[in-house]
């Protein structure tokens, strides 16, 4: 999972470099290298608003998923119900 996380992190930074210099070429400014863009102020902006949506959309998902099964959802089990009252082996 590291790796998935890092390839795809090396990606965005490849592609947001790409298009910072594409936009930089368009108003006639000189490109920067990924160094450059690695440290810059638009690279981590992008990179925190992309966690920041993830992680927004993750944790929703826990915590109704968490309150559906409190509030006796049709689609999960009743709360302390044992596995062999409820379950269905298949």
């Amino acid at each position: 999972m590291c790796v998935l996380f890092l390839l795809s992190w090396l990606t965005q930074s490849v592609t947001g470099v790409a298009a910072h210099n594409e936009q930089h070429l368009r108003e006639l400014q000189a490109p920067i290298s990924w160094a450059q863009y690695v440290g810059s102020a638009d690279f981590w902006s992008r990179t925190l608003q992309n966690w920041q949506s993830e992680l927004l959309a993750v944790g929703s998902m826990a915590i109704f998923s968490v309150y559906l099964r409190q509030r006796g959802s049709p689609e999960s089990k009743p709360v302390g119900s044992p596995h062999g009252a409820t379950g269905v082996e298949g």
